[in-house]
């Protein structure tokens, strides 16, 4: 079984989208003035979209039930901060929801990574419970809400997707991701292609100023947000011109968020990312870069020497790719010399081969014995 490398920490990108050595920062540079697609801290305590650790069902807690509504009940599961949204503010939300009788998972964002856009006051009538427990929750916080089914899937329930039972009550664990304060309510499919764009640039160039404060928190709610504006049903209608443009938005948070997930040990996600990224450009060095630590890191070596090599390729004079190669080289050199010193300690050191006889050798030796033998019954026979 393979296991874990544990490289040095991650390097920094310049302008020419290569990896290059240096001392790590405490935040680094971007490709760009306007980017840090590359930027990674050295410490951060951080919890964002990260579902709860139990997914067999609903996290059990035991904070403060607070009443929100007659039908809705909400207890916080992770402080958020700054302000509630207001009326016809543009929310971003992740969620996992559950028919309560049951415990019966009926949709997960996180799963589909996903963000749901929700217009506090304009939700539709399934989640209109959802929306009131949105709009008392501040950016960053968690919670569990109850929802009761007058204000869910009503008498009827749904039976398409998502498939819901009658008069069901529900659960939420919800994670306001943040918002925009949109007075019109305006949401991003009533947005012109310009509008969209637009505004997930503002929420990256918002992540990179955080981010250069290392406040990867904030950092990374802004850069979710800015992808939830490129949603696969928005990005399938692009073509030329304007997929480029989404795309130098999208992709540089997707990379963004990677590089916090590595610093934060939680590779499968930063792998997840980088993913993303490759399917658009299956030659991007820094996708690859990062997936292959990201792999290293899970153990998964020959993986991440096959995302290291085509980096390689790319940018052949790379010295952080070659050094990445030459750590896994080493460590399955390490690894092999450990198994055989203990293979040795078990089953002792090998046997000496006993020399091989020549079949002349065996040949003559027979005739001696016949001979020998000989003697010894003429010599009887005499007596």
């Amino acid at each position: 079984m393979e296991t874990p490398i544990s490289p040095p920490p991650p390097p920094l990108v310049e302008e020419d989208g290569g990896t290059t050595d240096a001392t790590p920062p405490t935040v680094g540079r971007g490709i760009g003035p306007d980017e840090i697609d590359d930027i990674t801290t050295e410490s951060t305590a951080f919890a964002h979209a990260e579902p709860s650790q139990d997914d067999s069902g609903p996290p059990k807690i035991d904070s403060e039930k607070e009443i929100l509504h007659e039908k809705v009940t909400k207890q916080i599961i992770k402080e958020g901060r700054g302000q509630t949204p207001t009326k016809f503010s543009t929310c971003f939300l992740h969620y996992r929801a559950w028919v309560e009788k049951t415990l019966h998972k009926f949709e997960d964002t996180w799963q589909e990574q996903r963000p749901v856009e929700l217009i506090i006051g304009k939700e539709k009538k399934q989640m209109a419970g959802l929306g009131i427990g949105a709009a008392s929750m501040r950016s960053g916080e968690r919670a569990l809400l109850r929802v009761g089914w007058e204000l869910g899937y009503g008498e009827e329930g749904s039976f398409s997707f998502p498939n819901v039972p009658p008069l069901a009550d529900l659960l939420y664990e919800v994670e306001l991701i943040g918002f925009d304060e949109v007075k019109e309510g305006k949401a991003r499919s009533d947005m012109t292609v310009e509008e969209r764009i637009g505004a997930a640039d503002r929420r990256k160039m918002d992540g990179n100023a955080l981010f250069k404060e290392e406040k990867l928190e904030e950092a990374m709610q802004q850069y979710e947000m800015a992808i939830a504006y490129m949603g696969d049903d928005f990005m399938f209608q692009l073509f030329g011109k304007f997929r480029d443009m989404a795309l130098a938005v999208k992709n540089p948070c997707h990379l963004n968020m990677a590089a916090c997930l590595i610093k934060l040990t939680r590779y499968e996600e930063a792998i997840g990312q980088c993913s993303i990224v490759l399917t658009e450009d299956e030659n991007n060095v820094k996708a690859l870069f990062r997936r292959g630590k990201a792999r290293a890191e899970l153990g998964q070596t020959d993986a991440a020497r096959e995302d290291f090599e085509k980096a390689k390729k790319v940018a052949p004079q790379d010295k952080a790719i070659a050094r990445e190669l030459r750590l896994i080289a080493e460590h399955e050199k390490a690894v092999y010399q450990k198994q055989k010193e203990l293979y040795k300690g078990i089953f002792g050191p090998r046997p000496e081969p006993k020399p091989k006889r020549s079949w002349l050798l065996r040949f003559w030796q027979w005739l001696v014995s016949i001979f020998c033998y000989f003697l010894r019954f003429r010599k009887q026979k005499a007596e």
